[in-house]
């Protein structure tokens, strides 16, 4: 399924970018990330992580003002939580834990124009597909003989954390009329990352800011 739609989208971008409507894009920010996190319904104290994501995208006339924006972009992102409860994953003993998550997104979007003009803002919004690449993760725990600490890399299982993610994408951004654009983003986390019986709920939070521009055409 991952390898079709990658597959997919590479067929996109590379057949779109020959209609002379269709425009193709670059964008890289930074970005802030965290997870609404719940033990059996309690709701538990997390951080925020820095991260990053960068990417590309097209934009396809639709209607007027309207368009067809797909994207695909690397995403740096993760949270720190700590536990009231025990939690597996990570493990029954842990008191806390620290994420950091390597993943690849596709998006299905739609923007929308405020002005025809050649300066303007938009809004854009729609679902993203999220596809974990790795993880790795620090927790602190108890045991008869004091505890301690793990770092490891995050096990991707039916019974442990999810590797294939949903989430809900909006952005306010302000296109030039150079081809340089700048926008907001903000990630609502659409299902839980973890996959294990009676586990936490983890669903992705991620604020960030990005800049970019439209590649030109050679003549």
């Amino acid at each position: 399924m991952r390898k079709f739609l990658f597959s997919l989208f590479a067929v996109l971008l590379t057949g779109s970018f020959l209609y002379a409507q269709v425009k193709m894009n670059v964008f890289a920010g930074p970005q802030v990330s965290t997870a609404a996190y719940k033990i059996r319904g309690n709701k538990q104290n997390t951080e925020l992580k820095p991260g990053f994501q960068a990417g590309t995208g097209l934009k396809i006339p639709f209607e007027k003002k309207l368009y067809f924006t797909p994207c695909f972009f690397y995403s740096l992102k993760g949270y720190k939580v700590n536990f009231s409860a025990p939690a597996f994953p990570p493990d029954s003993a842990a008191t806390n834990n620290n994420t950091t998550i390597h993943s690849v997104e596709i998006g299905f979007l739609l923007q929308y124009d405020f002005s025809e003009d050649a300066g303007h803002w938009f809004i854009k919004f729609g679902p993203t597909l999220d596809f974990t690449l790795f993880g790795r993760e620090e927790f602190d725990y108890t045991d008869n003989n004091g505890g301690g600490t793990i770092s490891r890399n995050m096990k991707f299982s039916f019974g442990d954390y999810g590797r294939y993610l949903a989430s809900a994408v909006a952005q306010l951004g302000y296109e030039s009329s150079k081809g340089y654009f700048i926008f907001a983003q903000y990630t609502y986390g659409l299902g839980s990352m973890n996959n294990a019986d009676l586990g936490p709920q983890i669903a992705h939070r991620v604020l960030g800011i990005s800049a970019g521009a439209y590649l030109r055409r050679r003549k």
